[in-house]
């Protein structure tokens, strides 16, 4: 819900020596919300941080945002190689799971939940995690939920067969006994060129908050260093 909530992951990211930019969405983070709530959009409203050939060395995307992350994938300079890390992507929905996450958008953000009920459902995040919750949800536009209207049907699994050949994607899916449901193993192409996927035990769906240091271990640090 907000740039705030990569917190904890950014400052691990600048130890190993990443220079961390972390956009806020639109309609997220006090950023007004247009009409236009397609995937397309999303992805459009970022190519401003690619002018003139701006690369990153990573791109990371959560939940939905891994459909807008790989929707980017056209825009990635191809002058160097680029690893792009989804953390329990929401790339296939239903119908039905199409409305219950509208449902829950709308839920949770009309009935703002205080820091220490995140705390006592979410015993593995830090008071800082729940505290940048709370204020993202309270920061969000209640217009988003058009984002789930105008995605239908929701399905964007097949961008992942489409993968440049200066780009890796690592899919981190969340173990099915801690998660939401939002990232299915079989929804993910097989048998893809530089699409790696791994399958987590005992971590739920804010992997960047649960474990952190499996995101780390997922990225090539020492061309980073370079």
């Amino acid at each position: 819900m907000s740039s705030n909530s990569w917190e904890g992951l950014a400052q691990l990211l600048v130890a190993e020596g990443f220079f961390v930019v972390a956009p806020n969405l639109l309609a997220h983070a006090g950023r007004q919300g247009n009409t236009d709530y397609r995937i397309s959009a999303f992805a459009e409203d970022l190519r401003p941080y690619f002018v003139m050939g701006t690369s990153y060395d990573v791109i990371i995307g959560h939940s939905f945002g891994g459909a807008v992350a790989v929707s980017l994938l056209p825009f990635l300079p191809n002058k160097k190689e680029t690893t792009v890390i989804l953390l329990d992507p929401g790339l296939e929905f239903t119908e039905e799971q199409n409305k219950m996450n509208l449902n829950l958008f709308l839920k949770e953000t009309g009935d703002i939940k205080p820091v220490d009920m995140h705390m006592a459902k979410n015993p593995a995040w830090s008071r800082r995690d729940c505290m940048l919750r709370t204020l993202g949800f309270s920061m969000c536009d209640r217009t988003a939920v058009e984002v789930f209207r105008q995605n239908s049907p929701w399905s964007f699994n097949g961008l992942l067969r489409k993968i440049p050949l200066h780009v890796n994607i690592t899919v981190l899916v969340s173990d099915p006994k801690f998660g939401v449901d939002i990232c299915n193993l079989e929804d993910i192409p097989r048998d893809v060129e530089r699409l790696n996927v791994r399958a987590l035990t005992g971590i739920g769906h804010w992997i960047q908050y649960e474990c952190p240091d499996v995101i780390i271990d997922t990225i090539p640090l020492p061309r980073a260093k370079l």
